[in-house]
């Protein structure tokens, strides 16, 4: 089960966060005092590891300004209680059949259903529809009762549900009807999503995880004392990466309570040591001379206190190159962080729990550099087992290559414009870059900003396409237009690939708003994206006049920059690097050549099962421009000739 939106209202600094996309990973990007972790901490709550942290208190949590009307509402008037969070989910294929196996095969309505839950300050998880077909799943219950026919006749004609509880209670029937009963019963009284919910779909809902600086840990401890707080449900948070290192490392604290055989120990912490270091350390790139070291020994009467007696255990780093050997709690902040965090979540992975990550802040205290190994860990270690949400004001914590997964957080009260006057106040999730803040966009522009200066991909005349392969299409026929006396694209341009449609409303809103630059766009065109590109000018982040479309140079509406071409003649490019021999009569008629090709691809497959890849035609056409030229026919020339003048007239 996947998470898919999210919405908060009426916790601490949010009256209503609105609905907000979360992806594999998402970063929730705002300043310090925003609202981020309050997002983080209410979700938390939806459904937490720990069961005994679920309770919203609205003494503590509600928006204090109002606490004392919402109580009278719900004490005095008998109102409902408000809903604090509210998640959907989409429903997995695993989901779906576990569901099916219960409840018959036909018991959606879509093939991808969703679930959505929330929890309000009475505590109690209320289920949204989940589409469902209640008539299909009423007949499979009915039907596969095993009732005598009359009696299935009469509960097939019931009107609905509360019906047939009544004719079941009165039927007169051997006690194989008792869980028929029971469970019509139920339903009748909650509703089939909430009986399917608690059925089924409960233990199914990915469990939240909450990690933030207090779980550092301390790096050693009494294993007396430890294996008290076990027992006694008194576990602090710097407890739980201490017991993740001691489970990972394969070592169970009562044989190191106890040891009765010191070389088994010592080979049992040995090979710990050699785990963990080649499991960790890789992630940290400040340091490549470090190794991890366990040493348990008995409290000697200068040891720190709480640790004077019995057995200890402490978690050491070695340095190999000038053989400093450090407790884990001595080093630097950032390194103790990053450790705890890793060593947390080693040991919680190998227990293959289903769980959403959420990180406040990850790698607050870390060097920029090590900001990028951490980016680097949740990329290749979390997102593959786990929906990984986290909070940051670091530029360096936003991945410049998927901008997508930034979510702007900011408190609307706190952060108005200049001049202008909030017209809502509490924290906010915006879904679109030009309505935030300078300072709530800033780790984005910095992100982005140092992205743009390594790749020297910028100019003051800025002519942004989506990808690579468009920018190969235009230089490539820019130059053969030249070589034949016509207008090319003009060399005052810089071609300004963003990765994408989707990145392109979020590159004209960090850069343009500079005012230094010139921006125009010549990009595809397509219904799903016309709204995301409107948006650019009814905003006035764009003239309109700068937004040029490869639909303006060819017969139909939609166009992508491969149907500047003949279909013929792309298709030469595609079957060269493919090795097929895909004829425009096998296609399916349509207006896009991408779209006809990929269609015919389902059932087609390319050699080798390979994907159609973009990139590849444009750079077959740049490496054998001479020898394909003269297969250019003169009306895409014409074509390409127009769309270069129309951009040129934009300098």
């Amino acid at each position: 089960m996947k998470l898919t939106k999210v919405q908060i209202t009426n916790f601490r600094s949010i009256w209503d966060s609105t609905e907000f996309e979360i992806d594999d990973v998402t970063c929730l990007v705002g300043k310090n005092e925003s609202g981020k972790t309050a997002i983080l901490q209410a979700l938390y709550k939806l459904n937490p590891i720990n069961e005994s942290d679920g309770d919203f208190d609205a003494r503590m949590d509600y928006p204090r300004q109002s606490f004392a009307q919402y109580r009278r509402r719900v004490e005095r008037e008998g109102r409902e209680h408000d809903e604090v969070v509210k998640a959907t989910y989409i429903l997995e294929e695993s989901d779906v059949k576990a569901v099916q196996m219960e409840f018959g095969m036909n018991c959606f309505t879509v093939d991808h259903p969703h679930l959505t839950i929330s929890k309000s300050y009475a505590n109690h998880i209320h289920v949204y529809d989940l589409d469902l077909d209640e008539d299909a799943i009423y007949k499979h219950l009915i039907t596969t009762a095993n009732l005598p026919i009359e009696e299935n006749r009469s509960l097939l004609q019931a009107e609905n549900v509360h019906i047939a509880s009544a004719l079941l209670g009165e039927m007169d029937v051997e006690s194989a009807t008792d869980e028929l009963l029971e469970m019509i019963s139920r339903i009748s009284a909650e509703g089939f999503s909430l009986y399917i919910y608690e059925a089924v779909l409960e233990d199914r809902v990915p469990k939240f995880l909450y990690f933030d600086e207090y779980y550092q840990m301390r790096g050693q401890d009494n294993l007396a004392a430890l294996h008290r707080r076990i027992q006694y449900d008194e576990l602090v948070n710097s407890d739980y990466p201490l017991l993740g290192l001691i489970e990972l490392a394969g070592l169970e604290l009562e044989d190191l309570l106890e040891p009765d055989h010191t070389q088994t120990l010592t080979a049992e912490i040995s090979a710990a040591e050699s785990e963990l270091s080649a499991m960790i350390l890789p992630y940290w790139s400040q340091n490549s001379h470090l190794r991890m070291k366990f040493d348990i020994r008995v409290g000697l009467p200068n040891d720190p206190e709480g640790m004077r007696s019995g057995m200890n255990i402490w978690g050491l780093v070695v340095n190999e190159r000038n053989m400093i050997e450090l407790p884990i709690g001595t080093r630097s902040r950032g390194f103790v962080w990053f450790f705890s965090f890793l060593a947390w979540y080693a040991n919680l992975r190998s227990n293959r729990e289903n769980l959403i990550l959420l990180l406040d802040e990850p790698g607050l205290s870390l060097h920029a550099k090590a900001q990028a190994d951490l980016l680097r860990y949740i990329e290749k270690e979390l997102k593959p087992h786990h929906q990984v949400i986290y909070t940051t004001h670091s530029p360096f914590m936003v991945d410049p290559h998927k901008l997508r997964r930034a979510r702007l957080v900011q408190d609307m009260g706190m952060d108005r414009r200049p001049g202008g006057q909030a017209k809502k106040l509490g924290t906010e999730v915006i879904p679109e870059v030009h309505a935030a803040t300078r300072d709530t966009l800033f780790p984005l522009q910095s992100a982005l900003g140092y992205e743009i200066y390594q790749n020297l991909f910028i100019g003051p005349n800025c002519l942004i396409v989506e990808g690579v392969s468009d920018l190969m299409y235009i230089e490539t026929i820019s130059s053969l237009l030249e070589e034949e006396d016509r207008v090319g694209l003009s060399t005052d341009w810089t071609i300004t690939p963003v990765g994408g449609v989707t990145n392109v409303p979020t590159f004209v809103a960090l850069i343009g708003a500079q005012g230094r630059l010139n921006l125009a766009l010549l990009i595809d065109n397509h219904k799903r994206d016309e709204q995301r590109i409107e948006n650019l000018y009814k905003e006035k982040l764009l003239a309109k006049n700068k937004i040029v479309t490869y639909a303006n140079f060819v017969p139909q509406r939609e166009a992508d920059v491969e149907d500047m071409f003949e279909p013929e003649f792309y298709l030469k490019l595609v079957n060269s690097v493919y090795g097929t021999q895909i004829m425009e009569s096998d296609l399916q008629p349509g207006s896009s050549i991408l779209k006809r090709i990929e269609t015919h691809l389902e059932n087609n497959p390319l050699p080798n099962n390979a994907r159609l890849n973009h990139y590849r035609p444009a750079l077959y056409l740049s490496l054998h421009i001479d020898s394909l030229k003269g297969k250019l026919s003169s009306a895409v020339l014409d074509r390409w000739e127009c769309a270069f003048k129309t951009v040129n007239c934009l300098l």
